[in-house]
């Protein structure tokens, strides 16, 4: 069965955070919430996090993953921006949008787009995001959390463990969660392509 955690949503308390840590130094899968909705986390270096977040959600090995960062220097570390992207992401986040961008070396390959070699990057707008990623020191490999023939992301933490004690460790529950994805922004190309609406406002990089 799944732990479920109750944490502030302004002010998370460290000892909760530490053992949420914790766990994800065991390999565990998180049910979380973001600045957008709640989402599906494990460590990059998991070995089994990325299999079962595909089995949850019915993904395919095209699926884009994305990488969640506590702050624009560790997305740096990920992903390769020129001027004009670095600029136009810089001034985006910390905001519920996701960037498709080329991926760097630090990005484990099955994590990578099989063709295009990116992989999606975000730095969410969460105080207990930003704890636990404080306290992790790396980002969080992630995924919607939106399961088969649901039109929509969950929102509530109990409903999300009744429907995943089996199949994730743990769900946290911070408060009111956001109840729409990211806005996904596709960069690869050299030119910004809105491919999602969502929470963030699409307009910027119109």
């Amino acid at each position: 069965m799944a732990r479920f955690v109750e944490v502030h949503p302004r002010n998370p308390q460290p000892r909760a955070v530490a053992q949420l840590v914790a766990m994800l130094r065991e390999d565990a899968l998180l049910a979380y919430p973001t600045d957008s909705c709640y989402a599906l986390g494990c460590r990059l270096d998991s070995h089994t996090g990325a299999d079962r977040i595909r089995r949850i959600r019915h993904l395919d090995d095209r699926h884009h993953f994305t990488l969640v960062c506590s702050d624009f220097a560790q997305l740096g570390q990920f992903v390769h921006l020129d001027n004009v992207q670095f600029r136009a992401v810089k001034a985006a986040t910390p905001n519920p949008y996701t960037f498709i961008l080329p991926a760097t070396k630090e990005v484990p390959r099955r994590f990578a787009h099989p063709r295009k070699k990116t992989v999606g990057v975000r730095i969410p707008d969460n105080a207990f995001v930003r704890a636990l990623l404080s306290e992790l020191g790396e980002p969080l490999l992630s995924s919607t959390l939106l399961l088969p023939g649901h039109a929509e992301p969950l929102t509530d933490g109990w409903t999300i463990k009744e429907e995943l004690d089996h199949v994730v460790d743990a769900v946290v529950d911070a408060g009111e969660c956001g109840t729409e994805p990211t806005t996904v922004v596709d960069w690869s190309q050299g030119y910004p392509e809105v491919v999602r609406v969502g929470a963030g406002d699409p307009s910027r990089f119109a």
